[in-house]
């Protein structure tokens, strides 16, 4: 093909005039090369393999048409036209079978007919070459991709895929060919499969999944991309599916996560501390006073209920700390927030200490929130401290509630049109400047010294406040003060009932003789006193071994045990008592963040609990073997 678009046509026959002709016919439209014979139109298409279109005529010396055309076809791919002068129709026949003629036309020709005759071959020449261009570049890429690559037609059955693909399958790609992918898979796989190829056929966008293989003992990764090809109608007739490992990358991946965690880690801890000091104030200021001689029993109450609350907060933050970056759900129920606020006084007045002032202005008739009371608790702690921190010379730290109806969708604040309750913590302190401001939510971002905080303050109240439904917004003005709301949804339903009060140890109805495990002496010592409290009979010891000991010479009904010990843990505890004693009922008592990790049939109590927690645990779990009749069952009542 030259500049102009024209193809080659290469005319043979043995009379010059018969060249001549077709030459003159032809030249406008196409590049024309003629031979006088078929040994020099065979030498002309040895150096000229591009020829789109080959005119010969039947009756020539040496070499008939069709059996030069024969030829022709081993050293190119051009369309072929036979010229006959005679009616013999043998010659054309010999010329489809040997030469794959696709026309042929008597002398003397028409020349409007030739000229479309060649025109013809000229374009299937051309679409031709696209499709065998087609054809390789595909079929390079099928062969060269580390990816496995497959196509299927509307019923899913292979119709091309690569070595790739059919090592996967652990077949040959042959043995694939018009067959279901779901016919060589296991049965959980093939029908993980039916249903992603059926999706994207029926929905007929790319979709992209995520799938896992076991591979002996390591676990592969994949990401598929199906993508549904159309006919000419514009309805879905195949899919193509690319398949990438990315196992590395998922490997790299959970190293930088992990990466990250530990950093996070490292700038969390010199601020837990100081986050843990506003609640060990509360703490050990309560006790202390609490333990003045001449206090009266109600002022001692009082006093062992604030340390109490704010032990309980501490736990509620131990657990969030250890379970940070996991993403720990929130339980959500109907709150009220002024009533939250309104015990939370003596808190906030001996975890800030005597530098500032908490006034509350709590709006009357507010809405119940939805919120995870805990939480709130400690972001209202948080934004308290923050605001202390921010007066350094003392002030007051006003804590405000309203209700607030939205009647539209708000983009600034990005909440939806409904009501919400306000809880606004304002100080008068520094202010945040303005090239801090938009950072003040980022996690871990503080602009205290090292251990003078965590950073999680603001970055904490927007994230659950977020997770409610809700959003926090600031208000603030260098060396005029700041203002801080948390904006959570209305419940539709009523709070629950108050609080209640100081909690006793439960009587057990039914008690048992219980093995308790556990290599922290004060530890067990409290649990033991209260297990005694319920009036069960408590045997102690120390290690796994002394417990495997002790049940090999005398019978009980529940084993309690810790599961961070030396040796032998009170996971592996667990194992070989279920290897030994079967029936024998057991509580995992632990203060390790992840749950999950424990057999999900194992009786997990989570550290710190409460006294009722621990006697609903053993009540259910001795009842359920007493019912089983086990030999030296539970004590007489």
């Amino acid at each position: 093909m030259n500049a102009r678009g024209q193809e080659k046509v290469l005319v043979v026959d043995d009379e010059p005039e018969i060249l001549v002709a077709l030459q003159d016919l032809l030249e406008e439209d196409h590049i024309v090369l003629t031979a006088a014979s078929p040994t020099e139109a065979l030498a002309i298409l040895s150096t000229e393999p591009d020829i789109a279109v080959i005119i010969s005529d039947q009756r020539m010396p040496g070499m008939d048409g069709d059996a030069f055309l024969a030829e022709a076809r081993r050293l190119c791919a051009a369309e072929a036209l036979l010229l006959t002068g005679y009616a013999d129709l043998d010659a054309v026949v010999r010329a489809v079978n040997n030469g794959r003629i696709a026309a042929y036309s008597p002398k003397p020709w028409d020349p409007a007919a030739l000229r479309s005759m060649v025109a013809g071959a000229r374009e299937r020449y051309r679409l031709a070459r696209a499709l065998e261009t087609e054809r390789r570049l595909l079929q390079g890429l099928l062969e060269s991709s580390p990816d496995a690559m497959s196509f299927k037609d509307r019923q899913r059955r292979f119709i091309r895929l690569n070595a790739v693909k059919a090592a996967v399958l652990g077949v040959e790609p042959e043995a694939c060919l018009g067959r279901r992918e779901e016919d060589l898979l296991p049965p959980g796989a093939a029908e993980a499969e039916a249903r992603a190829d059926e999706e994207a056929l029926r929905s007929g966008q790319p979709t992209v999944t995520q799938v896992e293989r076991r591979d002996g003992h390591l676990t592969r990764y994949f990401d598929v991309n199906r993508i549904p090809l159309r006919g000419r109608d514009g309805t879905v007739e195949w899919l193509a599916v690319t398949e990438r490992e990315v196992t590395a990358a998922r490997q790299l991946e959970a190293q930088l996560r992990q990466a990250d965690k530990l950093q996070a880690l490292g700038t969390l801890a010199g601020g837990v501390a100081h986050d843990f000091n506003n609640l060990l104030t509360a703490i050990i200021g309560s006790v202390r006073m609490a333990s003045t001689p001449g206090a009266s029993p109600q002022r001692v109450s009082r006093l062992l209920s604030v340390a109490l609350a704010a032990a309980e907060r501490g736990a509620s933050l131990t657990q969030r700390l250890l379970s940070f970056s996991r993403g720990r759900s929130m339980t959500l129920r109907p709150t009220d927030v002024n009533r939250l606020l309104d015990n939370m006084g003596d808190l906030l007045a001996r975890s800030l200490g005597g530098v500032v002032e908490v006034k509350r202005e709590l709006t009357s008739g507010l809405w119940p929130a939805l919120v995870d009371p805990d939480q709130l608790e400690l972001v209202v702690l948080n934004l308290c401290v923050n605001a202390r921190d921010a007066m350094e010379g003392g002030g007051t730290v006003r804590i405000r509630t309203r209700n607030v109806r939205l009647e539209e969708d708000d983009p600034q604040l990005d909440l939806s049109a409904g009501d919400y309750v306000v809880i606004s913590v304002e100080d008068h302190g520094s202010g945040i400047p303005p090239d801090i401001l938009g950072r003040v939510f980022e996690p871990f971002f503080t602009t205290k010294e090292v251990g003078a905080g965590t950073g999680l303050g603001l970055s904490m109240a927007y994230g659950m406040a977020r997770q409610c439904g809700g959003t926090v917004r600031i208000a603030t003005e260098v060396g005029e003060g700041t203002t801080v709301e948390v904006l959570l949804p209305r419940a539709t339903r009523p709070p629950e009932g108050a609080a209640p009060g100081p909690e006793g140890v439960p009587k057990a109805r039914c008690r048992a003789r219980i093995l308790l495990v556990d290599d922290d002496v004060r530890v067990r010592e409290v649990t033991s006193l209260a297990l005694q409290e319920m009036g069960h009979q408590v045997i102690e010891a120390s290690s796994a071994e002394a417990a495997l000991q002790r049940l090999a010479r005398e019978d009980v009904d529940l084993v309690i045990t810790d599961f961070g010990m030396p040796r032998i843990s009170g996971l592996d505890l667990a194992a070989e008592l279920r290897r030994r004693w079967p029936g024998l009922p057991l509580l995992m008592i632990t203060g390790h963040a992840d749950l999950a990790s424990m057999p999900p049939d194992l009786p997990v109590l989570a550290k710190p609990y409460k006294p009722a927690e621990l006697a609903e645990r053993v009540e259910a779990l001795t009842a359920a073997h007493a019912r089983h009749g086990r030999p030296g069952g539970t004590l007489p009542a």
